[in-house]
């Protein structure tokens, strides 16, 4: 019974009632010892310094933006028309057109999918892109 209750609150290492004293190891234990033996933690960016910690609450999520270069989130219309103003620099690196046109379609469709859901504040407007005249720019860029 006393091993049942050590798994159930969550002691890593226990001993079973009929032998005493032999200690047995839990999965995630020898998971992590065999890593440790590997070396898998061995050279970890940032090991042995401390960590840089704030007072904001949100100081985590501003080093994760901060370290990966990530975007902050915007509300979906916001990206969308991001999107649509970053579109010459998407498309710059397309090197065929069927690509081009298929990711201009699908920026169209995401957008016309946008005005079908509810949004909360006001509306933003976004139109939609013209294809012919994303590809003649595409063409002309190359």
């Amino acid at each position: 019974m006393r091993t049942v209750i050590n798994a159930i609150a969550g002691a890593s290492r226990w001993t079973r009632p009929h032998n005493e004293g032999v200690v047995y190891e839990s999965w995630i234990d020898r998971q992590v010892r065999e890593a440790i033996e590997r070396g898998a933690f061995d050279n970890l960016p940032g090991a042995g310094k401390p960590l840089a910690l704030s007072d904001d609450p949100d100081w985590w999520v501003k080093s994760k933006i901060a370290t990966e270069n990530l975007e902050p989130l915007l509300p979906t219309p916001l990206a969308l028309r991001r999107e649509v103003e970053r579109l010459p620099e998407t498309l710059a690196d397309v090197g065929d057109e069927a690509e081009v046109r298929a990711l201009v379609a699908d920026l169209n469709t995401r957008i016309k999918e946008s005005y079908l859901r509810p949004q909360d504040g006001p509306r933003i407007a976004i139109g939609l892109v013209d294809l012919e005249a994303a590809v003649d720019a595409w063409r002309q860029s190359r």
